[in-house]
């Protein structure tokens, strides 16, 4: 009984390093996978303004060119998280990739189904094409796989015309300038701020067709079940992060500062370009019915086209809880944006 007090001392003192340790203990990493264009624009303005640490994560951003990579590297364990667009993650889920998306990425698909202003099409001065029906014939830039793909199809087919009446040339969209300057192409279906740069680099471009609410430019981030529910307040952080760091990006007196950010991480970018073509962008983070309405009009288009077989299920992809928790508990996030709640 006489080592009972010094026993008492040394098993405080190691509670107490171990609260100690606990408070110093290192932030969870997670790594975070984007896309190289602006529309990973939330996910590079929460890495440098800090928004990931400010909520408690140590994030480390991993980027590739398209969606398709992201999901591959998501697949491979390389990230924590990744986002894909609606053109082409409900072909990955019917072929076996387990994710649930947890919080949006780019789009606005919360407060309409379709988002496609950032899509469009633009014509070589020497192609002569005036209209869509003009395409008939002609060779058109696009990315097999993207959303801009899937827009192409879906206005060639609006006027009268199967995919097959155009030549499609595969491209990736940081390549697609030079292939539009260089006349190896004669139009292009891209996405800004690409369009805008062929249109001012070419003279005499033209654009024939911007959105027309034929698609929608919407992905969510989305990770394996057995990571994002592993400790649900590490993924909570994430959705807080993104969510903070979305209203930043929307908010127009940072438009100069996420120019400049956006320039530092997509290659051959300027902040210039990005602020002028910010506007066509949606960065809204929240998730809900015309989310799974856009999802099942992606899939009715992907069924069309034969990329898919059977239409798939979106609550077994989309879980909002993460989202709807961020904006009861921090609704000056989300204030801004049109839609009922």
């Amino acid at each position: 009984m006489k080592n009972g007090p010094i026993f008492l001392v040394l098993a405080f003192a190691a509670v107490l390093g171990l609260t100690v340790l606990g408070a110093d203990a290192a932030p969870p990493q997670f790594n975070v996978g984007a896309v190289n264009n602006t529309g990973g624009l939330v996910v590079f303005v929460a890495v440098d303004k800090g928004f990931f640490a400010k909520h408690g994560l140590d994030a480390k951003v991993v980027v590739r060119n398209t969606g398709p990579e992201i999901s591959k590297a998501l697949d491979a364990g390389e990230i924590d998280v990744g986002a894909a667009n609606v053109s082409n993650i409900p072909v990955a889920l019917e072929r076996g990739l387990d994710v649930r998306a947890i919080v949006g990425y780019v789009g606005s698909s919360f407060a309409k189904s379709t988002d496609d202003n950032m899509l469009g099409i633009a014509v070589r001065p020497d192609s002569g094409i005036n209209s869509i029906t003009d395409l008939k014939g002609k060779s058109v830039g696009t990315t097999f796989g993207s959303i801009n793909d899937m827009y192409l199809v879906e206005i060639l087919r609006k006027n009268g015309l199967s995919e097959s009446a155009v030549n499609r040339i595969n491209s990736t969209p940081a390549a697609m300038v030079a292939l539009f300057d260089t006349g190896k192409v004669d139009a292009m279906a891209v996405w800004e701020p690409y369009l805008t740069r062929m249109l001012e680099k070419v003279k005499g471009a033209k654009l024939i067709a911007r959105g027309g609410d034929l698609v929608c430019f919407c992905a969510a981030a989305h990770g394996k079940p057995e990571r994002l529910y592993k400790d649900r307040d590490v993924t909570q952080k994430y959705v807080n992060a993104m969510s903070e760091a979305a209203r930043f990006v929307r908010d127009p007196k940072n438009l100069d500062e996420v120019g400049s950010i956006g320039a530092r991480y997509i290659p051959g970018m300027d902040a210039d370009l990005i602020k002028r073509t910010h506007k066509y962008w949606g960065y809204d983070m929240r998730i809900g019915k015309n989310s799974f309405k856009a999802f099942n009009e992606a899939v009715e288009v992907l069924i069309a086209q034969k990329k898919m077989k059977q239409p798939f299920d979106p609550a077994k992809y989309y879980d909002t809880s993460f989202i709807e928790r961020a904006m009861k508990d921090h609704p000056e996030w989300f204030d801004d944006l049109s839609g009922a709640r």
